[in-house]
């Protein structure tokens, strides 16, 4: 990867107890807790994909997490992707052997006419952290960068499902990220070819409504969603919970039920 633009100023930014060092334009879309979490929801796997991986922060912390995997993180912006590269190179010894960035449209991964990697039907993990904000909802940022990471309407989803569904193998695993608002669009996305879908509430606060989701679901199955136990990241004193600080500060993984 070259050098990022000398106009962009950037920070350098601490992520799961300082384990984690992110370089990342101090302008527009940056990596926060979404993006732990996600890493932190994603089952262990040999073959993963991150798309609209940004800096590479979810796929990073992924792969700091689980030492067997390999990982693709794929970003349309060439800044950021740049910059995804520049930060897998200066983590732990051997994270940047495992990783490969590609500069990509998510919507022309896996098609002939598409690039050669990520290969269609080779990801035993596609993580996704869609951009979030429904055009129809919000107003589109006027920052470039950051309206690239934040805004598209919910039914446009779909195009994301469809290019997981085609990078994964058989029995491939999707963990994704989104807006609670979004569920109705996601779930018909994922109809028909995902199933198994489990779909986590995170709350900020123990009396705050869900912000978040966090959904799970394996190609090709046909068993019915489940809904499992919320995440709540802060008591009511505001502190962090025991179970953020497990996924936040520590990177551990969140389990199963």
């Amino acid at each position: 990867m070259g050098e990022a633009p000398t106009d962009e100023v950037l920070t350098d930014d601490a992520f799961l107890g300082g384990r984690l060092h992110l370089l990342q334009p101090q302008r527009g879309h940056r990596a926060g807790h979404d993006a732990l979490l996600l890493a932190a929801s994603a089952p262990e796997a040999g073959r993963a994909v991150d798309l609209g991986a940004g800096v590479g922060a979810a796929g990073l912390a992924y792969a700091a997490r689980v030492p067997v995997a390999t990982l693709t993180l794929v970003e349309i912006d060439p800044a950021l992707a740049d910059l995804a590269g520049r930060n897998a190179a200066r983590q732990m010894p051997g994270l940047a052997e495992r990783v490969r960035v590609v500069c990509a449209d998510v919507a022309r991964l896996g098609r002939p006419s598409g690039p050669d990697m990520p290969a269609a039907g080779a990801a035993d993990l596609v993580l996704m952290n869609p951009p979030f904000n429904d055009l129809a909802r919000h107003r589109a940022s006027p920052h470039s960068g950051k309206a690239l990471a934040h805004a598209i309407a919910d039914a446009d989803a779909e195009v994301w499902l469809r290019a997981a569904e085609r990078l994964l193998a058989p029995g491939g695993r999707l963990a994704l990220i989104h807006r609670p608002e979004a569920i109705e669009a996601l779930l018909a996305g994922l109809k028909g070819r995902f199933g198994a879908v489990t779909i986590r509430p995170v709350h900020p606060s123990p009396e705050a409504p869900a912000n978040r989701l966090l959904i799970g679901a394996i190609k090709g199955r046909r068993t019915p969603p489940a809904l499992l136990p919320a995440l709540v990241l802060a008591g009511g004193d505001g502190r962090p919970s025991a179970a953020a600080e497990h996924v936040l500060r520590a990177g551990g993984a969140i389990g199963p039920g």
